[in-house]
């Protein structure tokens, strides 16, 4: 798929925040998950992609089937605060 440079950040950022489950940006990019590797794999930088591969390996925040139901929230509470 071709995404334009905004796009790529757009699913960078989401896959790197610890509340984004990996389905929204699948039903967002249509990225499934192993697509959604070797995208982060070629678009972040190998040192990057390392720290992101052990960071979210067993993550239960970012599958759907696996996430307490009380998350509701995609975002840390205090990340859009108002300062």
């Amino acid at each position: 798929m071709q995404f334009s440079d905004s796009q790529k950040s757009r699913i960078i950022e989401m896959a790197w925040e610890d509340r984004t489950p990996f389905e929204a940006i699948e039903n967002l990019y249509s990225l499934n998950h192993s697509q959604l590797v070797g995208f982060m794999r070629s678009n972040v930088s190998a040192g990057s992609f390392k720290v992101w591969r052990k960071r979210h390996a067993g993550r239960t925040t970012k599958h759907l089937k696996l996430r307490d139901p009380a998350v509701m929230r995609s975002h840390c509470k205090t990340q859009y605060k108002n300062r």
